[in-house]
């Protein structure tokens, strides 16, 4: 069994992001950049996967600029068996990642797709959910514990009220939530193992895609700062400076 595994290459969680002093996006020209949280966590379940000889092949996939390769990288070192770059220069928006990621799965033919629920600098938490309208799959969202079993994938996942468990018939698309597993540190040797696998590159129009957003980011600007809390001595102080002071009553 196939699976194919997305990763996007992101801001490091430790790294403060600040926002161009044209108000035009954020300044990423020298921050340090890594493998979106979420997704580490899909590439680390689909290797413990075919740990137990459950699947025998995982293909991990990346769109962007070719830094992205480094991502991959990464993935491979983990333990996935190759890569796959989408190469693009366009800032990809979830529905074309979603098209480009249905493309490669028309062409792949998984039996199972991971994604992270979603990445921590858009945080959009779209991409799995339209590949799995594209692909017409079912689809499992915010997946706790994956199970497969004769063709079929057992998923609890979190929901509002606690976790469900839902069942699949394979393929299908799963992203992954934060209690899944905690993925592998990454060794040297298996760094150095990573270089000689296939990173494959192609083109969003090599898969029929077109790349280009159908958005336009007007400004960006940085939140405000949050004032220091205090203590009020009873319910009606309490309820007399949200109505003056915060407004919101």
């Amino acid at each position: 069994m196939k699976i194919l595994v997305a990763v996007k290459r992101v801001v490091d969680y430790n790294v403060k992001v600040r926002v161009k002093a044209d108000g035009s996006g954020v300044d990423i020209a020298n921050a340090r950049m890594s493998m979106n949280p979420f997704d580490e966590i899909a590439v680390e379940e689909a290797v413990r996967l075919k740990e137990k000889g459950v699947a025998t092949e995982v293909v991990a996939v990346s769109c962007g600029v070719a830094a992205c390769q480094e991502t991959l990288r990464t993935a491979m070192a983990m333990g996935a068996d190759r890569g796959i770059l989408v190469e693009t220069d366009e800032a990809l928006q979830p529905l074309a990642v979603a098209k480009v990621l249905k493309a490669l799965a028309d062409r792949e033919q998984p039996r199972l797709m991971l994604l992270g629920k979603q990445a921590i600098d858009d945080d959009a938490n779209q991409t799995g959910q339209m590949l799995a309208a594209l692909a017409d799959l079912p689809q499992a969202t915010f997946a706790g514990r994956i199970e497969l079993r004769d063709g079929e994938a057992v998923v609890t996942r979190e929901v509002d009220k606690g976790v469900e468990t839902v069942v699949l018939s394979l393929p299908a698309v799963v992203t992954v939530d934060l209690r899944l597993n905690a993925p592998r540190f990454v060794t040297l040797p298996n760094v150095m193992k990573a270089r000689k696998k296939t990173i494959e590159v192609v083109k969003p129009d090599d898969l029929g895609v077109q790349a280009g957003s159908r958005l336009r980011t007007i400004r960006v600007t940085e939140p405000r700062p949050r004032t220091a809390s205090a203590r009020v001595p009873d319910v009606a102080t309490l309820v007399d400076r949200l109505r003056n002071e915060a407004k919101v009553l």
